[in-house]
């Protein structure tokens, strides 16, 4: 694997600063991540709800409702 060079005028204080302003992701979104790539994958389906909730649906045959601050499994 090739290393990467730094340039010169990197510091410190710049690499701080610079990782400060970075958003590292929340737990809901890694978990929503991970959930559209079984959706990729061809394996579960979503849809949005008339209440503006998610249902998912695994091809194994679990439903769950995604909601705000919640996920409850249906079937």
């Amino acid at each position: 694997m090739r290393a990467m060079a730094r340039s010169p005028s990197t510091d410190a204080t710049s690499e701080t600063e610079a990782a400060g302003s970075r958003r590292v992701p929340d737990a809901k979104s890694r978990v929503t991540t991970a959930i559209g790539q079984l959706v990729e994958d061809g394996r579960a389906e979503w849809r949005r709800t008339a209440t503006g909730d998610i249902e998912l649906r695994l091809l194994t045959g679990e439903v769950f409702v995604l909601g705000e601050m919640f996920v409850t499994r249906v079937a």
